[in-house]
């Protein structure tokens, strides 16, 4: 990754991250209102739902999956809230395991005994912000699950990880980021296991082509507006993302466009910024963080608009 692009994400996130936790949660991406994007929730659990919903659409976790010792890593990790909450459920979904299965019923609070049982669950998170990173460590002591998980401040291009380490590899919001597309899926090809999943969810923009059209300057132009604030290089499409993964040791590949069920998740996002908290803390912030802010229309208007797509892969490796 570019050194120039690194501390441009770093520092986007180290200035916003602090008060992103403050106002609106552990969770940072979008939430899932329903296939149509028309149900009415309050805003963290919408978000909660959405991992679940991206779970369930994978169907993953197999219950045979976890009968072992399962490796997840979660890439783009921000302040762990993704992170906490798949180790705490595998977990829990690998005890009954095991009571189901006439084993001893254990307490599974993530003591260093539970990795001898084999059938522990353990989580890294990847981030370029060590002040995400840190928090992260802090939120997962404070969970008490420091001892199966764990925070590290990496490059996605580069992971420091060896090939086939993890069972999944999770990315919800964090392709947008990356300069190469293709290294970063390679990447998380990679360090996969083999039968492992891959499960991503990634800003897009629309389809482009003979059928669609190519983009035109004004829609160029609103998503240069995009990049420069929120850090980004580029977006591709979700048929281009169809097409990398495909080029990969990659099998059962399923693809979904979820724009609807969550673009409203950004005008929720709009209403909940103009609270006296909120607009101090933007303030008291940086100026990063606040033209962070002043652009989320920008994105809702994307999503309107039809230019913004929220796309999803997942594949078995």
């Amino acid at each position: 990754m570019t050194s120039t692009l690194y501390q441009q994400i770093q520092q986007l996130y180290d200035a916003s991250s602090g008060l992103w936790e403050q106002v609106w949660g552990e969770h940072m991406h979008h939430g899932y209102y329903g296939p149509d994007g028309n149900l009415k929730k309050e805003r963290r659990q919408a978000q909660i739902d959405l991992i679940e919903e991206l779970l369930g659409w994978a169907g993953v976790p197999s219950e045979k999956a976890l009968c072992e010792s399962y490796r997840i890593l979660d890439v783009g990790c921000g302040i762990g809230g993704s992170t906490l909450y798949l180790t705490e459920k595998f977990s829990s979904i690998a005890q009954n395991n095991l009571k189901l299965d006439g084993g001893v019923d254990r307490d599974f609070s993530f003591s260093p005994e539970q990795t001898k049982t084999g059938a522990s669950v353990t989580a890294t998170g990847i981030t370029l912000s060590p002040v995400q990173a840190n928090r992260a460590t802090e939120r997962a002591k404070i969970a008490g699950m420091e001892s199966n998980v764990n925070f590290l401040v990496a490059d996605a291009l580069n992971m420091p990880f060896p090939d086939e380490s993890f069972d999944l590899v999770w990315s919800l919001e964090s392709g947008e980021h990356m300069p190469d597309k293709i290294k970063f899926l390679q990447e998380c090809c990679r360090v996969l296991k083999p039968g492992g999943t891959l499960i991503l969810a990634t800003w897009c923009h629309r389809p482009v082509g003979e059928t669609a059209g190519e983009l035109t300057d004004e829609e160029r132009k609103e998503l240069a507006e995009i990049y420069r604030v929120y850090a980004l290089p580029y977006v591709i499409s979700l048929p281009e993302y169809e097409d990398i993964v495909r080029s990969l040791p990659l099998t059962s590949i399923r693809s979904a466009d979820w724009s609807k069920a969550v673009a409203p998740f950004w005008d929720v996002v709009i209403d909940s910024a103009f609270t006296p908290s909120a607009i101090w803390g933007l303030l008291t912030s940086g100026w990063t963080t606040i033209q962070a802010a002043l652009a989320l229309g920008l994105m809702s208007r994307g999503y309107q608009r039809g230019l913004i797509r929220f796309g999803l892969i997942c594949a078995v490796k």
